[in-house]
């Protein structure tokens, strides 16, 4: 029995591998000596100090663990770590200043063919683009702070970056001052959970031809736009807060060729436009608030087969806008606190439907300069008699069922 558990023992320090110590001092002086020296399965604990090393390639399985968050500083000329075996780690670490080509993505760390890797707890400091995926399975990127130093658009990298990507989980990150916080292109069935993006020269998030995907519980505010899905479907959006987007080409969430997705318990709170839509079929938008928005919802007619339901509209100063007459999507069961109906049999539904599009919104979109006169008199004489007589907005774009009392939505806010 007590041989037993001595080969157990054995074992279990063999699994585990050796720990390296990296710093004044300590057995290694240099990140790359002990990476030279290291064995499969082995952890690499770096101590606080500076090392600007260049490029560091991680082509084993290891584990990089920092104290107190020792620098990797990349000079503004290097790649800091690239990642090429499977199963490595990287916790701990401030990793700043890498460099920046036009030809080539630099990045704080790169992740390049691989899988079953994790990359957590880490600062990352004016790096072009930050934490860099490519073509990478079953891995996961979780509370990092990702800080970088905005450009124009165009010499400026994203914070957390994937391309042909699957099985991906990105949580409880920082993103700010980059082009997009979260960029996503060719991933599929992937979650985005937790995160907090703000202050991004473009997007908070950004979604191309990526399918099947997740992203809840995350808040986009003060970006130059909050979330964009483009050319993607099956895409679940629930339980996230999207505010202070505001711009001339501003959105809480920018839909464009995106089908068969959910919109569902959102918070959509002063953006220029809450959720703008274009070329946006079966797309359920259900449970979600809309605050003191431009615009709550700019449906474009190339639209079809989307269901607008069960949602609420307060203080926006218009709740849904068109450039179109035919009305192929589906509006029911909403709260609008603009409903002047009334509700004889007290269900709780008004009797008679409304009709969110005003006037005056039919006009601006024609004709954008006659903003100047909103909230004028003129203007509510307008909408007063294009209720009477509907003759300019689209007849069949109403809500049969409006609600008359606000409901109490289920959703949990992340901070």
């Amino acid at each position: 029995m007590q041989l037993f558990t001595l080969l157990l023992l054995c074992f279990w320090g063999v699994a585990q591998g050796a720990t390296l110590e990296v710093g004044k001092g300590k057995t290694y002086g240099t990140i790359r000596q002990a990476l030279e020296a290291a064995m499969a399965g082995d952890t690499v604990r770096i101590h606080p100090g500076v090392y600007a090393e260049g490029n560091l390639t991680l082509g084993k399985k290891v584990t990089l663990v920092g104290v107190d968050y020792p620098v990797l500083d990349g000079r503004n000329s290097d790649e800091i770590i690239t990642v090429t075996a499977p199963g490595v780690g990287i916790f701990g670490l401030q990793i700043q200043n890498s460099g920046q080509l036009n030809t080539i993505d630099l990045a704080g760390i790169k992740v390049l063919s691989t899988n079953h890797v994790r990359i957590g707890n880490n600062r990352m400091r004016n790096c072009n683009f930050a934490i860099y995926l490519s073509n990478v399975q079953d891995s996961e990127v979780f509370g990092n702070d990702v800080q970088g130093t905005p450009k124009e658009e165009q010499n400026t990298g994203n914070g957390i970056h994937l391309w042909k990507c699957e099985r991906i989980r990105i949580e409880k990150n920082y993103c700010t001052g980059h082009r997009d916080g979260i960029y996503f292109e060719f991933v599929t069935d992937s979650d985005v959970l937790g995160n907090l993006s703000e202050k991004n020269i473009r997007y908070g998030l950004h979604f191309m031809f990526s399918h099947n995907d997740r992203y809840r519980e995350n808040t986009f505010r003060n970006n130059g736009a909050g979330v964009a899905v483009m050319y993607s479907r099956q895409v679940e959006m629930t339980n996230n807060h999207f505010e202070h987007n505001w711009g001339g080409a501003a959105y809480g969430l920018l839909l464009k060729d995106i089908s068969d997705s959910r919109i569902r318990h959102n918070e959509f709170k002063q953006n220029t436009a809450g959720i703008y839509m274009e070329g946006a079929s079966r797309i359920d938008v259900e449970q979600n608030r809309f605050e003191a928005n431009g615009w709550a919802l700019r449906v474009q007619a190339s639209c079809d087969a989307n269901n607008v339901r069960e949602n609420v509209f307060i203080g926006n100063s218009f709740d849904v806008a068109t450039n179109g007459h035919l009305v192929l999507n589906k509006f029911e069961g909403n709260y609008w606190d603009k409903y002047e109906g009334y509700d004889l049999n007290r269900d709780g539904v008004g009797d008679v439907p409304f009709r969110p599009v005003s006037l005056y919104a039919v006009i601006v979109e024609r004709m954008p300069f006659c903003m100047v006169l909103m909230r004028s008199f003129m203007v509510y004489l307008l909408d007063k008699a294009e209720k009477i007589m509907p003759s300019l907005t689209p007849e069949m774009l109403h809500d049969e069922k409006p609600l008359m009392r606000e409901p109490q939505l289920n959703q949990n806010h992340p901070t």
